[in-house]
C-alpha cells in the first residue's frame, strides 16, 4: 500500500513537471509570435508619401555664405542606393552636407543657398536613377540601376 501511495505521488509529481514544461513551451512559442507579428508589422507603418510638401528649410546667413538645410524624399532600398544618391546630392555644387535615411527615405541636405538650391539637388538625384518628391527619374536610368536599387 505505500508503494502504491509513493508511485501516485511519483506519478503526479512527474505529471505536474511536464505540465509545467508544456506551459513553458506555450508562453515561449506564443513570445515568439508576438515578436515576429510586431516585426512583420513595423514594416508596412512606415509612411512613404511622395508628396511634394516635405521640404523643410532653414536659413543661417554668416556673410556671403547662406547655409540651408532641406529635407527631400527619395526612393531607394538599400545601401548601394544611398551611395548612390548621397553622391550625386554631393556632386552640386554647394552642397557641404548629404546622408540619405534608407527607412525613412529622407535625404537630409545642408547647403550653400547662394550656389544651389533643393530643386537643383533633387535633379541631379533624378538623373542618378532615384525618383524625389519633386523629380522623378527617367526610364532609361532607373532601368540601369541594379536589381536590388530598383523600388518600382
Amino acid at each position: 500500500m505505500i508503494v502504491s501511495i509513493e508511485n501516485e505521488i511519483f506519478n503526479l509529481l512527474i505529471s505536474n513537471q511536464l505540465k509545467k514544461q508544456k506551459m513553458k513551451k506555450c508562453i515561449f512559442m506564443m513570445a515568439v509570435g508576438m515578436l515576429f507579428l510586431t516585426a512583420c508589422n513595423a514594416g508596412n507603418s512606415k509612411s512613404q508619401s511622395s508628396e511634394i510638401s516635405k521640404v523643410e528649410t532653414t536659413d543661417t546667413s554668416t556673410g556671403e555664405y547662406q547655409s540651408e538645410h532641406a529635407v527631400l524624399i527619395v526612393q531607394g532600398n538599400c545601401e548601394m542606393c544611398k551611395e548612390r544618391i548621397e553622391k550625386a546630392a554631393k556632386g552640386v555644387e554647394g552642397v557641404s552636407s548629404a546622408k540619405w535615411n534608407v527607412e525613412q527615405k529622407e535625404l537630409h541636405l545642408d547647403f550653400d543657398s547662394n550656389q544651389t538650391n533643393a530643386d537643383a539637388i533633387s535633379q541631379a538625384v533624378a538623373k542618378a536613377g532615384y525618383d524625389t518628391n519633386k523629380d522623378k527619374a527617367n526610364d532609361e536610368t532607373y532601368n540601369a540601376l541594379p536589381d536590388c536599387c530598383k523600388y518600382r
